[in-house]
């Protein structure tokens, strides 16, 4: 009897022990899998009721990070389209002007030598031959003087082919440039435009060029309508042959938004955000275009308007904020 007893209490001790161990080896595994599971990083991030993630942060926290905010004034745009091109060859312009102006004065000395021949031969002072030969020289001087502007228009338009010397030279002292830029095919210009805005490679803003006149030829490979920009280049920075892009300007209604300071935007997963402070410890991601570049920043027309709170500094420090989400940590 009592060895059965016995076995009983080892039995029942054996069984508790392996309960025990299984109980103990069940919250070894939980915690084991509760250490691989992500982190969440506290946030200040709360969605709101129509999907946007504004994010708070107390005045003392935007004091230590420099935090500041510009109201955005209304601002308006010219009706723009965009045109692609480069720098025209100076050196070669002025190559043509110069050829130009030198089968001019060629030309006007022999239309001289023929009247005075003419004038002579009319007083029998002057031989027919002598006559004809100058007649002669001043066809081929006034050939030569059309072939050689209608090469400089070819290259330049007219508009820059009637230009003084004093406007070519310049290209020779790189004070200035000329710039083409041509339409993709298809697009079209009811008028000419009256400016440009150009992106230079390398410079944060764009430049402004002044609209010289349509271009005499087409692009064999933009095929759209080309047009001719005179751009001052001091300091020499735009080299013949550089490609850029440029948004032609045309006469019509502007079109109303604000301008954006380069300093406001943020670059993240290929687009462009900006924060406006919607309260006084709130402040809301706005993603904005950047298809019409300004002198300073971006004209913008969607998702924000004038009267905004917008956050010129500190805005890459609310960025971090924003990417604040899961931190895996590692075994």
């Amino acid at each position: 009897m009592k060895i059965k007893i016995l076995l009983s209490v080892t039995a029942l001790v054996a069984v508790a022990a392996l309960t025990f161990g299984y109980t103990q080896m069940s919250k070894e595994r939980t915690a084991d899998a509760e250490a691989d599971q992500p982190v969440t990083a506290a946030s200040r991030m709360q969605t709101g009721a129509q999907g946007e993630t504004p994010i708070s942060l107390d005045a003392k926290t935007q004091e230590l990070i420099g935090l500041r905010t510009a109201t955005l004034a209304a601002a308006t745009l010219p009706p723009e389209i965009k045109a692609y091109g480069r720098v025209l060859d100076s050196a070669a312009l002025v190559s043509l002007q110069s050829d130009a102006l030198a089968a001019r004065a060629a030309a006007q000395a022999s239309q001289t030598e023929y009247e005075r021949q003419k004038k002579l031969n009319a007083q029998d002072n002057a031989s027919a031959h002598a006559l004809e030969t100058a007649e002669a020289q001043m066809k081929h001087d006034q050939s030569a003087l059309a072939t050689a502007e209608a090469q400089l228009m070819a290259a330049s338009g007219a508009a820059v082919a009637k230009q003084p010397p004093d406007f070519f030279q310049s290209f020779a002292r790189q004070e200035s440039v000329l710039v083409r830029l041509d339409l993709p095919a298809g697009e079209i210009a009811a008028a000419n435009p009256t400016a440009a805005q150009l992106l230079v490679p390398g410079m944060r803003s764009p430049v402004a060029a002044n609209f010289l006149c349509r271009a005499a030829t087409t692009d064999p490979q933009a095929q759209g309508a080309g047009f001719i920009f005179l751009k001052t280049n001091a300091p020499a920075t735009l080299a013949p042959g550089l490609a850029l892009t440029g948004f032609l300007q045309l006469p019509g209604q502007p079109l109303p938004g604000v301008l954006v300071p380069d300093n406001a935007v943020v670059r993240s997963d290929g687009r462009a955000w900006i924060y406006l402070q919607t309260g006084e410890t709130n402040f809301a991601q706005r993603e904005i275009s950047l298809d019409h570049p300004a002198a300073g920043g971006w004209f913008a027309t969607n998702h924000v308007a004038p009267g905004d709170k917008l956050v010129v500094t500190g805005a890459q420090m609310l960025l971090s904020e924003a990417h604040k989400s899961e931190i895996h940590m590692g075994d």
